[in-house]
């Protein structure tokens, strides 16, 4: 089955199968020891940078801030969601999130 990803709005939204689902301003927690300092980022979501596919997880690379050290930049591939029986399901904003360097999703081109 094909999913339709996408980065809407210059980068505010991230729409799977035409619709609106991640939006940008919320707050993640990430653990990215490359991003800055901090052992848990309290990371606020500016803009989406782009949208790809690994296996059934969405990931994006995404720009934004830390809240506690101020620290800005993009992360490496963060997951969003899953695709599963084509449905889209959207891990909770409370979920601490894992950067991933060395599996590249798909991504489209257009």
């Amino acid at each position: 089955m094909t999913v339709r990803l996408r980065v809407l709005d210059d980068g505010a939204w991230i729409s799977v199968n035409d619709h609106r689902e991640v939006s940008v301003s919320e707050l993640w927690r990430v653990e990215a020891t490359d991003f800055c300092s901090c052992d848990l980022v309290d990371f606020v979501v500016e803009n989406f940078q782009t949208v790809g596919v690994n296996g059934q997880t969405i990931e994006v690379i995404v720009y934004g801030q830390c809240i506690a050290c101020g620290a800005t930049g993009e992360t490496e591939w963060l997951p969003v969601g899953r695709v599963i029986d084509g449905e889209f399901a959207v891990f909770d904003e409370s979920t601490v999130r894992r950067t991933r360097e060395s599996r590249k999703p798909e991504t489209n081109s257009g």
